[in-house]
């Protein structure tokens, strides 16, 4: 297949989140017809609501500071889809992405010929495979897996990682994963099982009871990412310098390279993660561990660009962080683009954000889970939310936004990383740049 057929062949399977089977069975079928191509290479698998993304980044950019030949995965994409497989910092190419695809649809085209799967796997088992094999192609080391969702039967847990951790976990995706933080919890922590070395981040005690339970029946014992820390500074941005003490070692003025005090515990998680790497044979000394910290970068993590603060803030827990960050480091007049998913808590989201903005721009990302405008426009109203424009596409919001801002000003593109990865694409055309400079 070409690119754009692969494309078409995989959007054809239906919606990442909308036509998902969570299970395990289609995915280790369909790796055994490719050769087990994750038994070629080391694993960490990480789970959590929000912090997974950051998270994983931190630690692919320790390792690579490290000399370890690494393997991201990560989802969703922002503007292409083979910014989920990235191989040494480098997104697998379109071509290559292509080819593998053709491998990967070959075999479960034959499985089902076999009668060994009813249906195609999904999309994202069908992106988890293509990823490992590129992973084994490309003769990586270490595979660092970001959990899609859940991970009791997300496609990335058939890697068995012998290294997983768990990131702070908050109510998100309910219709899925159980309406309590303890069902949600039971989901992510069936990562950890039998021999396998497990960080937890901190948690609300009702997820840490579960994980706890969870440990204690696969016989491991949890290594929590306790951490004490005293921040020596920030700059504008929001970028903190702090001294940062774990269990293993003592980090003196650590530049964090991601925006955000957030920051600060998804840095103390990677970092817990390299030092348990450590100890099991990989040379990952402190200063690479140092140097990896302070030169990460995650798109649509708190994210400036041309004018534009970009983040994917996508539930209540994370419009708290985004909220957190505008209150502490933005001091001019603010708009906000907003567009999310009609599955999430809406009402609680705008509550948090749109009170910040001084002017509020609504818009509806072209995704078939999305709110309509007129949906978010009556929850600002219902909020008592002034200055609220209306737009029924993205372009259409952005085009409102550069109109209505002051100079000073900032927009913020925050709700969805659909909306993000739509918003970067057009905003990649220099026109639209050049208009809102």
């Amino acid at each position: 297949m070409e690119y754009k057929e692969t494309l078409s062949y995989l959007l054809g399977l239906g919606h990442e989140t909308l036509a998902i089977k969570l299970g395990l069975k289609n995915t280790e079928l369909l790796l055994e017809a490719l050769g087990n191509p994750h038994h070629s290479f080391a694993s960490v698998q990480i789970a959590g609501t929000n912090g997974k993304g950051s998270t994983a980044a931190m630690l692919d950019s320790i390792c690579r500071q490290a000399g370890i030949r690494t393997g991201l995965f990560s989802s969703p994409h922002l503007v292409s889809i083979t910014e989920r497989i990235r191989i040494a910092a480098v997104d697998i190419s379109a071509r290559q992405f292509a080819s593998l695809a053709t491998q990967v649809r070959g075999a479960a085209e034959s499985l089902i010929e076999q009668g060994k799967l009813q249906a195609l796997p999904t999309f994202f088992e069908h992106v988890t495979a293509i990823a490992l094999l590129a992973f084994k192609e490309a003769g990586v080391e270490l595979a660092i897996l970001e959990t899609g969702l859940g991970g009791r039967l997300d496609a990335t847990t058939v890697a068995s990682a012998r290294v997983v951790a768990i990131t702070r976990i908050a109510l998100d995706h309910q219709e899925y994963l159980g309406a309590t933080l303890a069902e949600i919890a039971a989901e992510k922590a069936a990562i950890i099982r039998s021999r396998t070395i497990a960080i937890i981040a901190a948690q609300e005690e009702e997820a840490n009871d579960v994980i706890r339970q969870r440990a204690a029946e696969s016989e491991v014992e949890p290594l929590m990412a306790d951490y004490e820390t005293s921040i020596e500074a920030a700059t504008v941005e929001g970028r903190f310098t702090v001294t940062l003490q774990t269990k293993e070692d003592r980090y003196q003025s650590l530049n964090i390279g991601l925006r955000g005090r957030h920051q600060i515990e998804n840095a103390a998680t990677a970092i817990r993660i390299a030092e348990s790497l450590r100890q099991q044979g990989w040379k990952i000394p402190q200063a690479k561990i140092v140097a990896g910290i302070e030169s990460v970068r995650h798109a649509g993590r708190l994210e400036l660009l041309d004018g534009y603060l970009l983040d994917g803030a996508h539930n209540p827990s994370a419009a708290q962080t985004l909220r957190s960050y505008l209150d502490e480091f933005v001091s001019v007049p603010l708009t906000l683009v907003f567009g999310a998913m009609r599955d999430k808590n809406l009402e609680a989201m705008a509550a948090i954000l749109f009170p910040a903005a001084a002017r509020l721009v609504l818009t509806q990302p072209d995704n078939p889970r999305s709110a309509s405008a007129e949906e978010l426009q009556e929850i600002a109203a219902a909020i008592g939310t002034p200055g609220v424009s209306v737009t029924h596409s993205v372009r259409e919001a952005l085009t409102k936004a550069g109109e209505v801002t002051s100079s000073p000003g900032l927009i913020c593109i925050t709700g969805s990383l659909y909306l993000l990865g739509e918003a970067k694409a057009i905003m990649n055309t220099s026109a639209l740049t050049a208009e809102h400079s």
